[in-house]
């Protein structure tokens, strides 16, 4: 369950005119490009003028054209007009060659002309990385009472149906999870080397990969794969639920709007105001209509700056449309104050807890922090940037596993303020689908005096603390109505093609008895539930049938058998073995490989040289474990995970078509101890 390094995720790119997305710690250089693991400090390319109305400029591209010639000149550099936004700013491009001093001295001779009101660098930005879901149970940020934020008691309140939540981010990759959860998008990247999809702006948002290599992106950058973060972004708000795979989405009966203004290095301030223009139903020059104007715009993106004319117009235009804007804080331990957008007005800036409900080490933090959300943590502050330690602490959602262009899906754990504010965002779709007369401004202030204290430290300020769906809502569960959920026994061995039993008992803690209904999830491919009876008054008992077919697959289940009252939900755990599957495909595989580990412990295995081909990997784990299967390739850089197999059973398979080179195979015992089994084949 380790991730592979994914240096722009945590984190809102932010540079001159550029942003990345929000998800790990950034570096300080003020004209180096995000580097891995960071939140970069502002770098820009070109300027961003607004001429105030008296001015011929403020209405003719001809005159500001010509203006552009004069001060671009008198400052020893060159530049031409390139556009005017949708905000009114004329965007004039300096060049990608262009040095920090060319832009000061450009930046000085429009700030010493009384005819303009504001003139600002283009900045580029970077990424900041109960239902019957097969990776639910690793979902803990949805329902763990300590550091979760109460979601799966929420969805019989509200599951988000006629919102649609704009992800202005890296663009969508396909993913079967987020199959019929889309709506058209836009691809408001202007720059085609930063597109990487050869071309400009078009109606295709998605995301071809945003990998790049050493120095590509600035003098001090490392190498990085492709991050795919708009797609887990999109997962965690609105991934398919009840749908026996993957992940929950947060407000799962909603619509992502994939906006991709993040390609290779980032994005920039002009492209990304354009994009929240549009997202929210405004005008944008030759950018169809959106057809589906967005009720919520998610930014998990920013970068080291205060808050820019441009990005606030275009705030202010969007949330005077009705649209509720959520901005990630950013990842470098620092004041919000002095990232953008998040520290802009009109925005609900969104910081990151643990899994222990304290502030996550890399979240911004400040008085301008509006509300704290789940960002995980896939590693401890104490351990190596861009290892992955704690994999089960971490956000897990919906990726691809490529490095450079899109593979196979998967789904991976990823840790940052960027995975904060999805959560938020989904929240708000819950709140606006529940109450759709709410404006912006009142589903902000829903979601922050509802929610609760943090349960663990937060230095600096977390906002009014970590959200609670339940209470958001206006639910809650009633103090003087609770009850507990048991199962006898806890733990069953079936034969695939078998059925067993157990019985689920629940108990009155305080105030009366309620009717609950019995359900269960976590279970294998091909196996059923059924409760005799399938309502109970609490206080009552029940037995669960748990049937599978020939084709289930081997290995240990987590099964949650849960009964629920109203909007609350009780559960107890079924360790459920299924047996008749075998560990000899791996043995046929040849290569065999054999150990043992104990409960997070992790092993790897012999290096080897492939021709470009398949890979095939079968690993057979001790039963009633948690054993997951890693395919690494040796780089300039290391080691870098291509395909990984996490699921919660012991026994895992990859298959992966890769190119040449050194590769290796990495076993993790995530939980459970005991002996293992690998084989593997190259075809």
């Amino acid at each position: 369950m380790s991730i592979r390094p994914a240096p722009a995720l945590l984190a809102a790119l932010v540079m001159a005119g550029t942003l990345v997305g929000l998800g790990a710690p950034a570096p300080a250089a003020p004209t180096a490009p995000t580097q891995v693991g960071a939140d970069a400090p502002a770098r820009a390319t070109g300027v961003i003028v607004g001429y105030r109305a008296s001015a011929p400029e403020s209405t003719s591209i001809a005159a500001a054209s010509a203006d552009a010639e004069d001060k671009t000149t008198d400052a020893d550099a060159s530049g031409r007009v390139e556009r005017r936004l949708s905000t009114g700013g004329v965007l004039v491009d300096l060049g990608d060659d262009a040095t920090q001093g060319e832009l000061d001295a450009v930046l000085a001779e429009y700030r010493a002309d009384a005819s303009v009101a504001y003139v600002e660098p283009d900045l580029v930005m970077q990424a900041f990385a109960a239902p019957n879901d097969t990776e639910y149970s690793r979902q803990w940020d949805l329902f763990e009472p300590t550091g979760g934020m109460n979601v799966e008691n929420a969805w019989p309140l509200s599951t988000g149906g006629g919102q649609v939540v704009a992800v202005i981010d890296t663009g969508y990759v396909t993913h079967s999870d987020l199959a019929g959860q889309t709506v058209a998008g836009y691809d408001f990247i202007s720059n085609a080397a930063s597109a990487n999809d050869g071309g400009g702006r078009d109606n295709n948002p998605a995301d071809p990969g945003d990998a790049y290599a050493a120095f590509e992106c600035g003098t001090n950058t490392a190498p990085s794969d492709s991050s795919w973060h708009g797609t887990h972004v999109a997962g965690t708000i609105a991934a398919a639920t009840g749908n026996a795979k993957g992940i929950a989405g947060i407000a799962h009966a909603a619509k992502v709007q994939p906006v991709r203004v993040l390609g290779k290095c980032g994005g920039t301030t002009a492209d990304i105001a354009d994009a929240i223009t549009w997202a929210s139903g405004g005008t944008v020059s030759g950018a169809p209509a959106n057809a589906t104007p967005a009720d919520v715009i998610n930014m998990s993106l920013g970068g080291q700056a205060a808050c820019s004319s441009t990005y606030q117009n275009a705030i202010n235009g969007a949330v005077n449309r009705g649209t509720t804007v959520v901005v990630a804080a950013g990842n470098s331990n620092a004041n919000v104050s002095g990232f953008t957008p998040a520290s802009c007005n009109n925005v609900i800036s969104v910081a990151a807890t643990n899994r222990a409900g304290a502030r996550a080490f890399y979240s911004n933090f400040g008085s301008l922090i509006d509300v704290s959300a789940p960002g995980g943590q896939t590693r401890n502050e104490s351990d190596p940037a861009g290892t992955t330690t704690t994999p089960q602490n971490g956000i897990w959602s919906t990726l691809n596993a490529g490095a450079t262009g899109p593979t196979t899906e998967n789904y991976e754990p990823y840790m940052g303020t960027s995975m904060a504010a999805p959560h938020i965002a989904g929240l708000a779709a819950l709140v606006q689908a529940k109450t759709p007369s709410l404006t912006p401004a009142q589903v902000e202030t829903q979601i922050k005096t509802t929610a609760r204290p943090l349960p663990g430290p937060c230095t600096g300020g977390c906002g009014t603390g970590i959200a609670d769906a339940v209470a958001a809502l206006g639910g809650g569960t009633n103090p003087g109505n609770d009850f507990s959920v048991s199962v006898n026994p806890t733990s069953r061995s079936v034969a695939a093609g078998s059925s067993t039993t157990a019985t689920v008992s629940t108990a009155v803690i305080s105030g009366s008895a309620q009717s609950a209904t019995l359900s269960a999830t976590g279970l294998p491919a091909g196996a059923t539930a059924s409760f005799n009876p399938a309502t109970i008054t609490t206080g009552g008992s029940s037995t669960a049938t748990i049937a599978t077919t020939a084709s289930t697959p081997a290995g240990t289940y987590s099964v949650s058998l849960r009964a629920t009252a109203g909007s609350t939900t009780r559960s107890a755990t079924l360790s459920l073995t299924v047996t008749g599957g075998t560990g000899s495909a791996c043995t046929a595989l040849g290569n065999v490989s054999t150990g043992s580990l104990a409960s997070g412990q992790a092993v790897n295995l012999p290096s080897f040289t492939a021709a470009a081909g398949t890979h095939r990997g079968c690993l057979d784990g001790p039963n009633g474990t948690d054993f997951d299967l890693y395919l690494q390739k040796s780089g300039i850089f290391g080691w870098s995970n291509v395909a990984s197999g996490t699921t919660t059973a012991p026994d895992e398979s990859i298959t992966y078509t890769g190119t040449s080179g050194t590769y290796r195979y990495r076993v993790l015992a995530y939980s459970g101890s005991g002996a293992y089994t690998v084989g593997r084949k190259v075809t």
